[in-house]
């Protein structure tokens, strides 16, 4: 990324891509995978399309927040592309994981929701699991079925999946490869929210509006205050909390959050 925003003038930029679709209305991004006939699987150039749009909207101001979703009614995406992961060579499926768009996601600057509009298996709840948030529609089915196929999940599935829902409950779904309903997703601490898939999107971007209304410094470092403080000591972690606080409270937007606080008015964030 070298900070060219120039691109911005070319919104929507979807035409751009084959199989993927871009747009931002209202400080929200929104990624949509676009293979519905084949129910949004991955394959490489889908994976490689999606980084590059990636790296476009992280240095684009007018992004506050981004959603991830599928195209069509019945999936979020279905896995990788079963034909692609055949012909790849060890080396290849390596470098594929190495520079996945799941880590991408993971790492996007800014917050990040899942819009799981069905079927999100393997690399599909995968990508959703690295996302910020997740909502889920009320006919969704998420799971690692990989198992099943002689695999183990290769985008951090293992690893995610027993940080959200521990141990335990991660290993019954990566060992029997049984996908769930969004309810029990919920349940088990999966999603954060479950919808009538009517309402998946809509309910998305007021989450998505509601976000991007706070004061975006505040914002990055609180991503970054969890993202990284969970794999430290809790000392470290209260250290690194205490340093990003510091930084924040210099900002002119804590300034603003707290004159406004006191003058009963809603603040107006700049990002400064």
């Amino acid at each position: 990324m070298d900070g060219d925003h120039s691109w911005r003038a070319q919104k929507p930029m979807s035409s751009a891509y084959a199989h993927i679709k871009v747009d931002i209305d209202e400080s929200i991004a929104t990624l949509t995978i676009d293979r519905p006939e084949i129910r949004n699987a991955l394959n490489r150039e889908t994976v490689d399309e999606a980084l590059h749009a990636l790296s476009a909207l992280a240095v684009n101001d007018d992004a506050g927040v981004l959603i991830v979703t599928g195209a069509g009614e019945s999936s979020f995406v279905s896995g990788s592309d079963i034909g692609d992961i055949r012909t790849r060579t060890r080396t290849e499926g390596l470098a594929a994981i190495a520079s996945s768009l799941c880590t991408a996601v993971e790492r996007f600057p800014r917050p990040t929701i899942a819009a799981i509009n069905g079927y999100a298996l393997g690399g599909g709840c995968e990508l959703a699991m690295a996302c910020t948030l997740r909502l889920a529609a009320d006919t969704a089915r998420l799971g690692q079925p990989e198992i099943n196929l002689g695999l183990i999940p290769g985008f951090g599935g293992t690893q995610r999946l027993a940080r959200l829902i521990g141990a335990g409950r991660a290993l019954e779904l990566l060992l029997t490869g049984e996908p769930i309903g969004a309810a029990e997703a919920y349940r088990l601490g999966l999603v954060n929210r479950v919808v009538p898939a009517a309402d998946l999107m809509v309910e998305a971007r007021q989450l998505g509006a509601t976000i991007a209304a706070k004061a975006p410094i505040a914002v990055r470092y609180m991503l970054d205050a969890v993202r990284w403080g969970a794999q430290l000591p809790l000392s470290e972690a209260q250290a690194l909390e205490a340093t990003l606080f510091g930084l924040v409270a210099s900002t002119a937007d804590m300034r603003e959050g707290t004159r406004a606080f006191l003058e009963k008015r809603p603040p107006e964030f700049k990002g400064a």
